[in-house]
């Protein structure tokens, strides 16, 4: 019993041209089969992907907060070369230079058109086979007990885990990384990214529901009503949902 992580969900004001924004950064395709964008490799809609991560854009009527997000996307490169053409490209997408504190250093801090954080790296032999999401970093407490609750939440392995960061992949070894770093800031509001996930096939999604409440996830009211999807926060507060079982 486990669940995966199969898409990024961004909430958005104009969901489509965000969906255009990430479709464009990462050489992927944007469709829209309903009211969300989904963003996803070229070649067609298919979902969910065995061990792949996407991304869904979801409009919602409230501006973005003033407070950094909590969680980002980093951007994988293969050279100082393509890191610059990236940024470049980027910029001219419409993305904008960020100041999340970074002070100097080899990476580039970028926000989406609604001003998401996210960041360009550079280029890292961990990252060199995880396609253009190099990894899917969250800012936390207490790496060691996310590590805890989301590798034993996740059909992933955790990699490494230190007092300041905590690393995790699919069990398959394939796809993006999912981090967490110590900062010292703490969760004031809901984010604006989070994590969806899915039962594996054959699970029940009642089951694992259950299961992650009990490791000490807790539920969530977001006003969501009566939906096939569950709402949920980790023991610091991040919110993910537990998606049906399609």
């Amino acid at each position: 019993m486990a669940l995966r992580p199969v898409q990024v969900n961004i909430k958005a004001l104009d969901g489509s041209a965000v969906g255009r924004f990430w479709a464009e950064a990462l050489g992927w395709s944007a469709y829209s089969p309903g009211v969300t964008t989904y963003v996803g490799p070229v070649g067609g809609l298919v979902w969910p992907d065995p061990v792949g991560v996407g991304i869904d854009v979801v409009p919602v009527p409230e501006p973005r907060p003033a407070t950094k997000n909590r969680m980002h996307l980093d951007l994988a490169t293969t050279s100082a070369t393509h890191q610059a053409e990236l940024v470049a490209r980027l910029r001219a997408l419409g993305a904008t230079p960020a100041d999340v504190g970074q002070g100097d250093v080899p990476w580039t801090v970028l926000a989406d058109p609604e001003g998401n954080e996210f960041c360009v790296l550079e280029p890292r032999e961990i990252y060199r086979d995880t396609g253009p999401i190099a990894a899917m970093v969250i800012d936390c407490a207490d790496p060691r007990a996310m590590a805890r609750f989301w590798g034993e939440a996740l059909d992933w392995t955790v990699h490494a885990v230190t007092d300041d960061q905590a690393t995790l992949r699919s069990a398959q070894g394939v796809g993006p990384y999912l981090e967490f770093l110590r900062t010292p800031d703490a969760k004031t509001v809901p984010d604006r990214i989070h994590l969806d996930l899915l039962p594996c096939p054959g699970d029940d999604g009642a089951a694992e529901v259950a299961r992650v409440r009990a490791l000490g996830a807790t539920d969530l009211d977001l006003g969501q009503g009566d939906v096939p999807w569950t709402c949920l926060v980790d023991p610091e507060g991040h919110e993910f949902c537990v998606l049906a079982v399609p």
